[in-house]
């Protein structure tokens, strides 16, 4: 696992020391600034994140290490400080840990000491990284974002149908926010308190999925050593969300359409049955009504789901909020990377803007996370990121996916002409997504918003293969 690069602020008064740690630190890749006196070091916090102060307790003239701490815990009170002293006391290491110090240090600083103590503090960061981000995703919340009016229509449906018990089909292309939706109608609900669990069924294999679903008892199955429940024993009194419910085998509709109308669940492998009370929200980009009519998913099934049906419209189709989005974005991304804020440019915002989105409001998510980190300077122009938009060679009409089977032409664009150089930068695209998705055609479809069948295509089309390289 690639070990987490701290940004780490150095306040000490001696020059020697100050130059010192910082060619210890940035020898081990971390990012180090530094702060002679404790008002320095406070304006330095006032100005970007930190991960962790290594803070001498005697800063000549002004405020003292224990003063700094004092306060700098208010503000930043996520800032984890190490206090180094060459007149260490018990009394002042007792004070600074009630003040939330991470560690106490002597002069001269022991090396084996210092390694020991960098390697517990790159975790700690990346625990609360991993936490920052997370909240950015809006696990913990249900912040829809925009002033559209198709979002606003969408916000009041919610607001009718999560009070009631009906379960709930939510239909739109992926990355549209369904399970933002989901989780909405849950805390809407009377079972707000209870479980919200989820499971995906395309990202199970389907000799597992019932397992999932079910539960199933020690020894059913080559791997199960020990017994397990399934999600509709863990959504017991509260939200079962089945994602990509159109993935889901005839075997086990038919199986979860048994556990519907009955409310009991029986573990695989078991024989004893139990009584849950689920409320069950599902969702889907496919069209499940046609594949009803092409037998792909069952009938009964189908009008059992869709009590109340909930539709997500995609991104182009509130094209007002994606300023609104990408400006929270960028906020949002900045604060979980202690990164200083960027702002838009009117032509970057005019680039946004105008993009079909075929990724949706996961694609923007994404591509703002990319732009914090890598577009220097505090203004982002439509220059620093045109190149990261997948190219789009057809305009999508209003109430069609952007991943539908609509044929491009695939014969060779004339030299010089724009198509051309559309192409090229659709090539491109697609042999990144792919380089990073390790060649699973599968994911990189996802993550452009295509369907696999038109992915490929694509690729014959390009000429894209997996290198010989690549596949050892």
């Amino acid at each position: 696992m690639k070990e987490t690069r701290l940004r780490i602020l150095v306040v000490d008064d001696e020059p020697g020391i100050r130059e010192m740690l910082t060619t210890r630190f940035e020898l081990d890749g971390h990012h180090v600034e530094t702060a002679a006196t404790g008002e320095r070091a406070l304006a330095a916090l006032a100005a970007r994140r930190y991960d962790v102060a290594f803070v001498d307790l005697n800063l000549g003239g002004g405020i003292s290490g224990i003063e700094f701490l004092k306060q700098a815990r208010p503000e930043h009170g996520d800032l984890t400080a190490v206090m180094i002293s060459a007149h260490g006391s018990i009394s002042e290491a007792v004070e600074a840990t009630k003040l939330g110090a991470f560690d106490f240090l002597e002069k001269p600083l022991d090396s084996a000491r210092l390694d020991l103590v960098l390697r517990h503090l790159a975790e700690r960061a990346a625990l609360q990284r991993r936490a920052r981000v997370a909240a950015v995703g809006g696990a913990a919340g249900v912040d829809m974002i925009g002033t559209s009016e198709a979002l606003a229509r969408l916000k009041k449906e919610i607001d009718r149908v999560a009070p009631s018990g009906g379960k709930v089909l939510i239909t739109g292309e992926n990355g549209s926010g369904k399970e933002l939706v989901a989780r909405a109608v849950h805390l809407g609900s009377r079972r707000a308190d209870a479980a919200f669990v989820k499971l995906n069924c395309a990202a199970i294999p389907r000799d597992l999925i019932e397992s999932e679903l079910f539960g199933h008892e020690r020894g059913a199955f080559t791997g199960a050593v020990a017994a397990k429940k399934g999600k509709l024993e863990m959504a017991d009194g509260g939200t079962l969300f089945l994602d990509e419910i159109g993935d889901l085998s005839l075997e086990a509709q038919a199986k979860l359409l048994r556990a519907i109308e009955t409310g009991e669940v029986e573990r695989v492998g078991g024989t004893k049955t139990s009584t849950v009370d689920v409320r069950l929200v599902s969702a889907t980009h496919k069209d499940l009504a046609a594949q009803v009519r092409e037998g792909r998913f069952r009938e009964d099934l189908y009008f059992r789901l869709n009590v109340l049906p909930l539709h997500v419209p995609p991104l182009r189709e509130r094209r007002e909020d994606i300023p609104v989005l990408a400006t929270h974005f960028l906020s949002t991304f900045a604060e979980a990377e202690g990164l200083a804020g960027k702002e838009l440019a009117p032509d970057a915002t005019a680039l946004l803007v105008d993009y079909t989105w075929p990724g949706n409001v996961r694609e923007l998510r994404n591509l703002m996370e990319r732009t914090v980190i890598l577009v220097p300077g505090p203004i982002v122009h439509a220059r620093d990121i045109a190149d990261w938009l997948v190219p789009v060679t057809r305009s999508v009409p209003a109430g069609t996916r952007a991943d539908d089977d609509i044929e491009d032409d695939d014969s060779p664009a004339e030299p010089g002409t724009l198509r051309e150089e559309l192409d090229r930068r659709e090539a491109e695209a697609i042999a990144k997504v792919l380089e990073a998705a390790r060649w699973n055609v599968t994911q990189a479809a996802a993550q452009l918003g295509v369907d696999r069948t038109n992915l490929h295509r694509k690729m014959r089309k390009y000429g894209i293969r997996r290198s010989r390289e690549d596949e050892s």
